[in-house]
């Protein structure tokens, strides 16, 4: 235990008593400690990021909920490094396109994913959702045949509607 040769009290702005040690050190009094506690942020509380299979379950339920059609996922386990499946859906026109879109968007915000991307909104014609772990595709019909996501993803039987 060092030895302190030259202590001073004295008082701060405020009024509390502090003692200043000899090396610039501060040992500031009890209500004092209590108070430069209060004024530091409190630490955030990390919530846990749900997992692909739980992303997948939530963006299901959404379009669902929202009368998308000829809904398919696309298992991209083994053929893509960005994500692991990929859901293709259908609205019958811009707004719907754009009300399945803005619904999948709020659930995956309530569900603590905050990073979602999204492209394609202004016009609705085809609207991305970059949730991380899913891509989800939202088509009008037209636009969805033209592109024909599902042929170019889908090799082999792991494309499934859903």
């Amino acid at each position: 235990m060092p030895i302190l040769c030259e202590r001073r009290s004295f008082k701060n702005r405020r009024g509390d008593v502090a003692v200043k040690e000899a090396k610039g050190k501060r040992i500031l009094s009890t209500p004092a400690l209590s108070r430069a506690g209060a004024r530091r942020a409190p630490e955030r509380v990390s919530k846990v990021r749900p997992d692909a299979e739980e992303t997948l379950r939530l963006v299901l339920a959404s379009v669902d909920d929202m009368k998308a059609e000829d809904t398919v996922t696309i298992d991209l386990a083994g053929k893509s490094s960005f994500a692991d499946c990929m859901v293709v859906t259908s609205g019958r026109s811009n707004r719907q396109v754009g009300a399945i879109a803005d619904r999948v968007i709020r659930d995956l915000h309530k569900a603590g994913l905050k990073n979602v991307r999204v492209e394609g909104m202004p016009h609705c014609d085809w609207v991305l959702i970059d949730a991380g772990d899913v891509i989800v595709h939202v088509f009008r019909p037209e636009v969805r045949d033209f592109y024909q996501l599902e042929k170019m993803w889908a090799h082999g039987p792991k494309a499934r509607a859903s």
